[in-house]
């Protein structure tokens, strides 16, 4: 551990014996950055990466400069699919420390490799144009295009849980648990994918609450079935004795009731049974070819919309082909970065981020992207700041004010807090006659800067261009 002040090795004292530095809290800022990296370090070996980057990003908070959180926090984001996001991070690490860092190979087998970093692209582009098929209610072009995602990228977590979100919403639970499955594979905890995943097997966990029938009581009686009636006679009930006489008799007019029974009340109703039989099977018939007629103009209605649906989607497939989407804006970034890396002009790197900033709509970019960007402008700012600064104010004091105006508008957009320039920029406005500019100016300088000199400088002269004077 070295000195934040002369940066010479530090003992075990609480001061520096270089320079006499109070570190006692430096150690201990130090102490909690390591801490969290080691925190870190665990959670990835056992694929826990979204705590394991959750770890990184509170070492960093704690150590910006801790190379090896950012390194490992730039292989955690390229492990679940975010190479845009792993590349800013490396990059940055890089300018923190030019020799000897393993983030010059990362960024070199990423760039040496034209196929991967094309892949990678692709992939990016594809997942955002799934996004805006989510916007339009496409689902069936969104679930397409994840796919194609995911054969680029197949570790792509975000684009993952997307696909099982839209499988989730068609009620198509099996594909959804498949492809939560394969988060877990990558990521085991991320807090997204077991909400998914709790939701997915709540669905599919049969019910097992309906209860079993109660057993029957044992019966008390004796059923059995006689001619069309069931007869029910109690247990330890005995017939009283007949005699065969009165038996033969019995069963005698038993019969012909019987017979008398059938032929004036049976064979009727059986007839009306068939006939009814007969009528009810006519009228299914003649309803079920009524459904078959109304099915068969339905499906040629659906045939004709789906032919139209189809040159929907042609169309709409070959204008996701031609389009090119944000491809080419991330190329000129990383070329500009690798740029800067290799020969470190400042003013190859300046033009391309102010034609950046003019052609790209930064809000729509990935979060990798502009932080990669951001990271750019304040690497180069002070220097063209101050640079700018110069020629603009030479030109000032020479009157150029047409000259002097672009180049101090540049300072300040280099350099916000340039109070200087701020100032210098509402006097040229004034003195070119611009007076709306010139009052916007001053007013700037009045509310970010109150208790400057400039402050003083700018308030009467607002108030005179105000008043018209």
């Amino acid at each position: 551990m070295f000195c934040y002040n002369c940066g010479r090795a530090l003992s075990e004292h609480d001061f520096c014996t270089a320079c006499g530095a109070d570190v006692r809290l430096y150690k201990k800022i130090i102490h909690v950055s390591n801490m969290y990296y080691n925190e870190g370090l665990e959670k990835a070996s056992v694929r826990d990466l979204t705590g394991a980057a959750e770890s990184l990003r509170q070492s960093l908070k704690f150590n910006k400069s801790n190379i090896e959180a950012r390194n490992l926090l730039g292989l955690v984001y390229f492990e679940v699919g975010d190479a845009m996001a792993a590349l800013s991070q490396w990059v940055l690490s890089k300018n923190m420390q030019p020799e000897k860092n393993i983030a010059d190979d990362y960024i070199n087998k990423l760039q040496s490799n034209v196929g991967r970093l094309a892949t990678i692209n692709q992939s990016i582009k594809k997942y955002n144009q799934a996004l805006v098929y989510c916007h339009q209610d496409s689902k069936d072009l969104a679930v397409i295009q994840l796919k194609k995602v995911l054969s680029l990228n197949p570790r792509f977590v975000r684009a993952h849980q997307l696909l099982a979100l839209l499988y989730i919403d068609g009620e198509d639970w099996e594909h959804a648990e498949r492809e939560l499955r394969r988060c877990m594979n990558i990521d085991r905890n991320n807090a997204q994918t077991l909400r998914y995943l709790k939701v997915v097997e709540d669905m599919l966990t049969p019910d097992e609450t309906v209860k079993q029938p109660a057993k029957r009581k044992k019966d008390e009686s004796v059923r059995y079935r006689s001619e069309n009636e069931i007869i029910i006679q109690p247990l330890n009930v005995k017939e009283p004795k007949r005699s065969g006489v009165a038996t033969l008799l019995n069963m005698g007019i038993g019969i012909i009731i019987g017979l008398a029974v059938c032929y004036f009340l049976l064979v009727p109703a059986a007839q009306q049974a068939v006939r009814a039989e007969d009528q009810e099977r006519i009228t299914a018939i003649s309803n079920e070819s009524d459904a078959k007629t109304v099915r068969i103009q339905e499906l040629e209605g659906q045939i004709s919309g789906f032919d139209e649906r189809i040159l929907e989607l042609q169309q709409q497939m070959r204008a996701l082909e031609e389009d090119e989407g944000p491809l080419p804006y991330y190329d000129r970034l990383l070329l500009a970065a690798t740029s800067y890396m290799e020969s470190e002009d400042v003013h190859v790197v300046g033009a391309e981020l102010e034609a950046i900033t003019q052609e790209v709509p930064l809000d729509e970019m990935s979060e990798g992207f502009r932080k990669l960007y951001e990271q750019l402008v304040a690497s180069v700012g002070s220097t063209l700041a101050a640079e700018y600064y110069n020629q603009g104010y030479s030109s000032y004091q020479a009157g150029r004010y047409d000259e002097a105006i672009p180049l101090l508008e540049k300072v300040v957009f280099y350099d916000a807090e340039h109070v200087r320039a701020l100032y210098t920029l509402g006097r040229a406005y004034e003195e070119s006659g611009d007076r709306e500019n010139a009052i916007s100016y001053f007013d700037q300088v009045i509310e970010q800067f109150p208790n400057t000199e400039y402050a003083g400088y700018a308030q009467p002269r607002r108030n005179s261009l105000a008043a018209g004077n």
